[in-house]
């Protein structure tokens, strides 16, 4: 009986050379709509041509199945299936050559133990279930300024990254003010309708922004441009425009979770954080941003554990940390335009000390400490009622957090903590799961806004009043300071409390 031998070969892209750049179109996803028509942006100013891959549909679901490993996680069936539904769009319509030729993909890749170091051999597989072997896709380093695949053809330059971002940024950003906004807009449609011009717009200060120089120039102008800023305060004047109504009683529920369940909207997620308003919500969406931040202060962390066999600790400690100051001293400059609506970044140092007694901070797959570090920051700082946790189906990075927030509800007996998982093809199981834990989030959310009204002696025909001779209370970009509750119309009442002198 004759025997074959088979040997594993590592998938290796053809190259994709400068000389291909005008006539190759850059496919990528997997974030929201707005972070990737941004992104879009930034690639288009250095010379890219690209397209975002279409919003995850259920379908997506159904068509990664047929290609990966069954166990996968939904998170990397849905963009696996998404990738797939787009290459075999393609192919109809410009044939199997046309798309090897055209078009490439590139993502973001890095190692672990769950879906984020197994994208490159999901995707392997969907190439090889459509007979697409040819076609290219390339695996980035998140954590690299500057790199490039074989061939020349894709380069990502520190004026690129920065570019990228600034992109992230301004989604996060505007991701914030939209669902700040929208469940107590007066004109139903009128934020998603300024989300889009906003997006827009700073969809046009990207595509044409400048380019100062290529390294240290480039992070200088980066960092303390203004030409960012202004485009921001463009922006704010559009939301200056919404009308909005903040004595509507709701209950503020924050989102964390897996990274990609947390910050998708759509069909991967059950589009939970629009169902969520539709019950009555408002809804704290996690930033990008904060991701990107964990990265940046976990080199850090780790250079502190490891002080005694480091050269030079001190000026590579001095070296993290000014980048880190950098980061937050640039996010905090554009959320100052948008009248500081939008939440600050959590302090990474804080979200450790927090999950200490739960989670030990080194174990980094997935989310890390920063579920519970998240979950009890939100909760002992009152910003929600609520925390509505997000995990795929079996995720072992997840599995242990939620195991651990078991001790955590020990100690917090009052956390409202809705542990929801996602498979992609149960979403009454997760709606049940969450109404059982928004219903008792209504409640306090009543009896804390009547606390405040008795607390301060104001009815809401008093504040209706007050409203009448400033009407710039109801404009979308008026910041409401926290007063130590949780809800927006708790504050919002101790707020006009304040200013008649009532407190």
């Amino acid at each position: 009986m004759e025997t074959k031998e088979f040997h594993y070969r590592a998938y290796r892209p053809r190259p994709f050379t400068k000389e291909e750049r005008s006539k190759t179109t850059i496919l990528f996803g997997g974030l929201t709509w707005k972070h990737e028509r941004l992104i879009q942006g930034s690639l288009e100013r250095v010379g890219y041509k690209s397209m975002p891959l279409p919003n995850i549909e259920r379908q997506d679901l159904d068509i990664g199945k047929e290609f990966i490993d069954v166990g996968a996680c939904c998170p990397t069936t849905f963009t696996a299936g998404n990738l797939a539904r787009t290459l075999m769009t393609l192919r109809e319509r410009e044939g199997e050559e046309g798309v090897k030729n055209n078009y490439l993909f590139v993502t973001i890749g890095a190692c672990g133990p769950c879906r984020f170091g197994q994208y490159h051999e999901s995707y392997e597989r969907v190439l090889e279930g459509l007979n697409l072997t040819d076609f290219r896709l390339f695996l980035l380093d998140l954590m690299q300024m500057e790199q490039s695949a074989p061939g020349g053809g894709l380069e990502i330059s520190m004026p690129l990254t920065f570019g990228l971002v600034y992109s992230m940024f301004y989604a996060d950003l505007i991701t914030d003010m939209e669902y700040a906004i929208r469940p107590y807009e007066v004109v139903e449609g009128s934020t998603d309708r300024v989300v889009k011009e906003s997006i827009e717009l700073l969809y046009e200060k990207l595509k044409n922004r400048p380019i100062k120089g290529k390294k240290i120039d480039s992070l200088v102008w980066h960092v303390f441009t203004g030409y960012f800023v202004d485009a921001l305060k463009e922006v704010r004047r559009l939301w200056d425009e919404i009308e909005v109504d903040r004595l509507r009683v709701k209950p503020k529920v924050k989102i964390t979770g897996e990274f990609w369940l947390q910050t998708h909207e759509g069909d991967g997620n059950y589009n939970i954080k629009r169902w969520l308003e539709k019950e009555g919500a408002e809804v704290i969406p996690p930033p990008v941003a904060v991701w990107m931040d964990y990265l940046i202060n976990m080199e850090l962390f780790k250079l502190e554990d490891a002080k005694g066999f480091v050269k030079r600790y001190y000026l590579k400690k001095l070296a993290i940390g000014t980048i880190a100051s950098l980061y937050r001293m640039v996010y905090n400059r554009l959320r100052r335009a948008l009248n500081n609506i939008p939440n600050p970044l959590p302090d990474q140092r804080k979200l450790k000390d927090l999950a200490r007694p739960y989670f030990y901070y080194r174990l980094t797959g997935g989310e890390g400490h920063m579920l519970i570090g998240k979950a009890l920051y939100a909760y002992l700082n009152r910003q929600a009622h609520m925390i509505c946790e997000l995990s795929p189906y079996g995720c072992l990075p997840n599995t242990m957090s939620v195991g651990a927030m078991a001790k955590v509800l020990g100690d917090y007996p009052d956390l409202l903590y809705a542990p929801i998982e996602i498979k992609g093809d149960a979403e009454v199981h997760a709606y049940s799961r969450c109404q059982m834990i928004l219903t008792e989030a209504k409640r306090r959310a009543k009896e804390e806004f009547e606390e405040v009204l008795e607390r301060t002696g104001l009815t809401v025909e008093d504040i209706r009043n007050f409203e009448e001779d400033h009407p710039e209370l109801r404009r979308a970009t008026y910041k409401v300071p926290h007063y130590g509750y949780a809800g927006t119309a708790s504050n919002y009442v101790m707020h006009i409390a304040k200013l008649m002198g009532r407190i």
